[in-house]
């Protein structure tokens, strides 16, 4: 897959490595790229270019302080809650699979879907402004009735739907 691109629901590079561990167990792992420090440095320095602006002509220093914390609060919270470094989906066949999330602050969210839980494996369609996007769920079988859904479980939330574009 080293010649093929992909392009999560925004636009943003992502790379796909498959990896197999054995006959019985499969990897999928979605990385994006890091956080970009020039990006950072732009909305940081906008921001508290555009506070000291307002306290230039206000002579207020609230307004100095209060666009370095929100600044400084908004982009611990990007990192822990919203920047993923990369998502992970391992397949192991007749046990089930784990869903993992890491985010670029560290902190990881790991999920195991047993096989007797799952129904089925589909992709879905949801409507997303203004175009369809698919993505991967598992449907999860309702323990008092087996041939019913319980619920559906998005693989790859983050990321949410994978574009393929040609090098």
């Amino acid at each position: 897959m080293e010649d093929e691109a992909f392009t999560d629901i925004s636009g943003k590079p992502i790379s796909l490595d498959c990896q197999s561990h054995s006959s019985f167990c499969r990897e999928f792992i979605i990385s994006s790229p890091k956080v970009s420090m020039g990006k950072v440095m732009v909305y940081t320095c906008s921001v508290w270019l555009l506070a000291y602006a307002v306290f230039f002509f206000t002579q207020n220093t609230a307004v100095l302080s209060g666009a370095i914390l929100v600044t400084l609060v908004g982009m611990m919270l990007h990192i822990h809650f919203v920047k993923v470094d990369h998502e992970s989906l391992l397949v192991i066949g007749s046990l089930g699979i784990q869903v993992s999330s890491s985010y670029a602050s560290g902190r990881e969210i790991t999920t195991f879907i047993e096989m007797s839980k799952i129904k089925d494996i589909v992709i879905n369609e949801a409507i997303y402004m203004h175009q369809i996007i698919y993505y991967l769920c598992v449907l999860l079988k309702d323990p008092s009735e087996p041939d019913a859904v319980s619920s559906v479980v998005p693989l790859f939330q983050v990321r949410m739907s994978i574009s393929q574009e040609p090098v």
